[in-house]
């Protein structure tokens, strides 16, 4: 039987607060669960149903804690509204970031993503196109927050993300790194030349690339609309993480070969 302590605990890494103070966070869900098991995450413990433990094979190298559970138990920690049959307690990551990865491969920069779900997705995103490494700003959601970790489906385990003050990376970054920006005066993405490396940056949901950011972009772009002869009508922007997922596929087209 959990303890209340023990499931005050796990329940207060619901809030942002709990998830600094204790630098831990919980992942729930099969894949998601073990993905993060198998990956460079600490983990604590693992809660989970009878059933589960005696379905799934454990990898040999696996030392945390491991708790039954039952299904009342198990929706006491959940923070999901239909519990899991499987939560992993694991320890957070406070990642550096080198800037001179830029000058070699291709790195997203999130200016300010508000969204749990769009910074999953964009998380998701980058590692189906091969992004390794994600910058966010000071500001931009917090990648443990549940609904952040439930939407990367997993990829979280494979793409390094970390929190740095932009502009003292973009500053370091100088002029020899392409920094490109979806802006409105930008060159049609589908004609521009597009390098194999530098900083991609993506802007916040409601005003887009911030001022401080935008006179650090080097190499401007912009996803045109698709406009019928019956109707010039568009819509005024794309959602943040559906913009990021046609401007990876566009980095990577070039290199993509049919199957």
């Amino acid at each position: 039987m959990l303890s209340k302590s023990r499931i005050k605990h796990i329940s207060s890494l619901k809030i942002k607060k709990y998830r600094e103070l204790y630098g831990e966070f919980i992942a729930e869900g099969t894949k998601l669960v073990t993905e993060l098991i198998s990956s460079n995450y600490e983990s604590i413990s693992l809660y989970a149903l009878k059933e589960w433990l005696s379905e799934h094979k454990l990898p040999n190298d696996f030392r945390s804690e491991i708790i039954e559970v039952t299904e009342a138990e198990m929706s006491r920690i959940t923070s999901l509204s239909s519990p899991s049959p499987c939560l992993l307690h694991l320890k957070t990551q406070n990642l550096p970031f080198d800037v001179s990865l830029a000058e070699r491969e291709l790195i997203l920069m999130l200016d300010d993503i508000k969204d749990p779900g769009n910074l999953g997705t964009i998380i998701r995103t980058a590692d189906w196109f091969g992004f390794k490494h994600i910058v966010c700003s000071l500001n931009t959601v917090d990648l443990y927050n549940p609904k952040t970790i439930q939407s990367t489906m997993g990829s979280v385990a494979r793409v390094n993300v970390s929190y740095q003050e932009l502009t003292a990376i973009l500053e370091k970054a100088g002029t020899k790194v392409p920094v490109y920006g979806s802006l409105l005066d930008g060159e049609n993405i589908l004609n521009k030349e597009l390098s194999n490396n530098g900083i991609i940056v993506i802007g916040n949901e409601s005003i887009g690339i911030s001022e401080k950011i935008r006179n650090h972009i080097n190499e401007k772009i912009y996803i045109p609309a698709y406009q019928s002869a019956e109707s010039l009508d568009k819509p005024e922007s794309l959602n943040a993480s559906i913009a990021n997922a046609i401007i990876c596929y566009e980095f990577r087209r070039s290199e993509m070969k049919i199957m």
